[in-house]
């Protein structure tokens, strides 16, 4: 995590608090969401380190919820709006990536990163620049016009 942009991890310490539950990663979180409303999701949140969380969230022996494949863009894009909105620095840090491309250098996941060799979709990445775009937004309009007078 000693990279530029370690933050940007969803195994990155910085928790979030989300309906009155506080969340350690959110990696935690977003694999939590895989068993919502059940006893595993209360187990993946108590887990001690993301690694852990990220280990019983892909546990298929687990019954995972199942319009997963349907929501889960859609929870990861919760998930690091949460964290972001909690913890105003890394908003910072996202913005201070201006328009370069977001790229979530994975070598074995071709679905969230780009894969070992480029081609993965880097859903993860697009999502980072998709928040990044509505972050802008928000300072954009919290900034008040300067006047020609």
């Amino acid at each position: 995590m000693n990279e530029k942009y370690g933050a940007f991890s969803n195994f990155a310490k910085y928790g979030f608090e989300v309906d009155g539950r506080f969340w350690l990663t959110s990696e935690h979180y977003f694999q939590a969401q895989k068993y919502a409303n059940t006893i595993h999701e209360e187990k993946v949140q108590a887990a001690p380190t993301a690694r852990d969380a990220a280990r019983m969230g892909r546990d298929r022996q687990l019954p995972l919820r199942r319009d997963w494949e349907d929501v889960k863009v859609d929870v990861m894009r919760t998930t690091l709006y949460y964290k972001f909105a909690s913890h105003p620095a890394l908003v910072d840090l996202l913005l201070s990536t201006a328009d370069e491309e977001i790229i979530e250098q994975t070598t074995n996941d071709y679905y969230w990163g780009c894969g070992s060799n480029g081609s993965g979709v880097n859903m993860l990445g697009k999502l980072l620049m998709e928040l990044r775009a509505k972050f802008r937004k928000k300072a954009a309009d919290q900034t008040p016009a300067k006047s020609s007078g």
